[in-house]
């Protein structure tokens, strides 16, 4: 891909970052909670989160869009160079966490096994029979690690994406998909859009009024910029994409 058809699709890559890494902290914290309380992750999971190199999953897709997204930024800022090490970080972690589960579903229960047949099976594991501990202290540590640079990746977003917050696409994604990013930032969402908007709220609406109202999805677009005026009902911008929408509705109905 030529760094100007990069710079091109901007829009769509950045869009698809945050989708991808949304998606992805979905799916990993559903693991990380089920490994809390069961001791054991979905090892198929895991590996289609990962992918393969002819069928990439979706760590390996948030990978490469945050190398497209960062490394093609002209002001490579520093908070885009942590968003970029720390995307890559967890891919590579999870194929560490990924062999580990393996390793513990297949070669861990093969030397217990061993261990006990015969007179000698335990005498001739010897300290073999304390790898499998360990690779479950590996697998915790991966863990916590993933978890850390997540929450890091959370808390960096909001300050990089506030240079994309005329981006239509990525408002149109957040409003669209908004139970989701809530469920994902939780406490803090507030901070997310408050980052990106510049405490300026509305603007994440009527961006994605916007959007929708030239994808002809108008209904959509009704509710958000319903939203917007909610928040701000006496701001010019809301009043104008408001009345648009006012009188579309006014067009269908008469």
């Amino acid at each position: 891909m030529s760094k100007a058809w990069i710079m091109a699709k901007r829009p769509e890559f950045v869009r698809d970052m945050f989708r991808n890494f949304c998606q992805a902290c979905m799916t990993l914290d559903e693991q990380f909670e089920r490994y809390d309380r069961l001791g054991s992750m979905d090892f198929d999971q895991l590996r289609d989160l990962i992918g393969e190199e002819g069928f990439k999953g979706l760590l390996w897709r948030l990978k490469d869009t945050a190398h497209h997204v960062f490394r093609n930024d002209p002001d490579d800022p520093i908070q885009g160079r942590f968003l970029d090490w720390g995307m890559g970080y967890i891919f590579h972690e999870c194929i560490k966490l990924k062999e580990d589960i393996y390793q513990q579903m297949t070669y861990a229960p093969w030397l217990r096994e061993m261990a006990v047949e015969g007179a000698h099976g335990h005498d001739v594991a010897g300290q073999l029979l304390s790898l499998p501990a360990q690779t479950e202290e590996s697998m915790r540590r991966e863990i916590a690690r993933i978890r850390v640079i997540l929450d890091q990746c959370k808390r960096l977003l909001p300050v990089y994406l506030s240079r994309h917050s005329e981006n239509a696409l990525l408002a149109r994604f957040i409003f669209s998909q908004n139970s989701m990013v809530r469920a994902v930032f939780c406490e803090l969402y507030d901070a997310l859009v408050n980052g990106i908007y510049a405490g300026r709220p509305w603007m994440l609406y009527i961006l994605a009024s916007r959007s929708l109202r030239l994808g002809g999805w108008m209904d959509q677009a009704e509710e958000a910029v319903t939203e917007a005026y909610k928040i701000n009902p006496n701001h010019k911008i809301v009043l104008q994409e408001k009345k648009i929408i006012d009188n579309w509705s006014l067009s269908i109905h008469s």
